[in-house]
């Protein structure tokens, strides 16, 4: 599988590159043109195009260098690149696109296909869509592209109660109604699911990432009951975006060859996220948060939450856009982010004491854009682990420095 994709990368840039005229290769930037939303995030992305080549091509690069310590232990100093993501995109006929996202992990140790759908327009409020998908839970779910963000880790609460990048085989519906400054849009998808791992894995607690080390995902259902995703959001030009969603369904295998081994149990997750751009003084705040109910079974421990919640603020404020070293429009930014995370929400039942399995983190951070393509990042990050029983909080704190770009 990874061979085949890497020899239809090659064969596709040595068509796109081989032509002699440089003016036949072009650059689309991202559409700033109208207000987009974080459901246009996966087409909202600069790509290149080649004359009438009918595949445009994308994608961005995370790598950066970190030094941390627990409680006054340290590891040194270690680099990473987390992710190396390309996109593909093509109109193949007029309202009929394509467009694939596909990630290369840690270096290329794993390879992975987080959007592969072919969209149909019928109508601004009628569109089709099929393939894989992204989950439309929260806000950063859709809009994760590393460039975008001032920060080097992704939110806590996006990537272990919301498994970060959560995709899924299915289809569904999507549309949008604009009127002066006001927008709604709509999202609704069925999809393969969640399994059994979310409670059954190496972490001994509630933990829903497990269930994307599940690959089988994407070629059947692990128990025939969709995972149904639905979001609706709002935006005006001068307050900012609104968005509510859910998504619910059943994660257990509760029948096997028609014998009925266990009942149907649910998780559903509900996210609320806002974003908006102060005037004037340009500070760009979004924030996130979610709550996730799981049905776990009686006989597993109080260590596995049936009650799971977080969220996220970052507030961003531009200090310096000028041109700097031949660069036009350069921006400096100072930002600061919080987060809290609380993997099992409730009450020990033998002593009524409060369960207290949760992190809260602080993260300032600077970073440098040359272009908006392109952010140099340094974050300092401190965040306190609160153990199941309550014991004093381990304190984890470090540097980050790095950078993420389009290209």
């Amino acid at each position: 599988m990874k061979k085949a994709i890497i020899l239809c990368l090659i064969i596709l840039s040595h068509q796109v590159f081989s032509q002699k005229d440089s003016s036949f290769i072009k650059r689309t930037p991202a559409d700033t043109s109208k207000m987009k939303m974080n459901m246009d995030a996966v087409y909202n992305r600069p790509f290149l195009t080649a004359g009438k080549f009918p595949v445009a091509l994308g994608g961005y690069l995370e790598a950066n260098s970190s030094y941390f310590g627990t409680d006054g232990v340290t590891e040194g100093l270690s680099f990473q690149i987390p992710r190396l993501t390309l996109f593909l995109s093509s109109t193949i006929k007029k309202r009929i696109k394509f467009l694939s996202e596909i990630e290369f992990e840690e270096g290329g140790k794993e390879i992975a296909i987080e959007f592969a759908s072919m969209d149909i327009e019928l109508h601004p409020l009628l569109n089709l869509r099929g393939g894989v998908i992204m989950n439309p839970i929260g806000a950063f779910n859709q809009n994760h592209d590393g460039p975008k963000w001032e920060f080097i880790s992704r939110p806590i609460s996006a990537t272990s109660i919301i498994p970060s990048t959560w995709s899924n085989v299915g289809f569904g519906i999507f549309g949008k109604y604009a009127r002066n400054n006001f927008v709604w849009a709509y999202e609704a998808y069925m999809t393969n699911g969640f399994d059994d791992k979310i409670i059954s894995n190496s972490e001994s607690r509630t933990w829903l990432p497990a269930s994307k080390e599940n690959p089988e995902r994407f070629e059947e259902s692990s128990n025939g009951v969709p995972l149904i995703t639905a979001k609706t959001a709002f935006r005006h030009r001068k307050i900012g975006e609104i968005g509510v969603s859910w998504m619910g369904g059943v994660y257990n295998k509760f029948e096997d060859d028609g014998l009925v081994i266990d009942k149907q149990r649910r998780i559903d997750l509900y996210a609320i996220d806002f974003n908006t751009n102060l005037p004037r003084i340009n500070t760009y705040i979004t924030g996130e948060w979610v709550w996730a109910n799981v049905d776990v079974p009686e006989t597993y421990s109080q260590a596995f939450g049936s009650k799971l919640q977080g969220g996220f603020l970052d507030i961003v404020q531009p200090i310096l856009k000028r041109k700097v070293f031949g660069w036009e429009n350069a921006t400096l930014n100072l930002a600061f982010r919080t987060e809290y995370v609380d993997y099992n929400v409730g009450n020990f039942r033998e002593t009524g004491g409060n369960i207290s399995d949760h992190i809260v983190a602080i993260v300032p951070g600077i970073s440098f854009r040359p272009s908006q393509q392109t952010v140099i990042r340094f974050n300092y990050r401190y965040h306190w682990q609160t153990d199941l029983l309550g014991n004093p909080a381990s304190r984890t704190a470090g540097f980050q420095f790095g950078f993420s770009t389009y290209f």
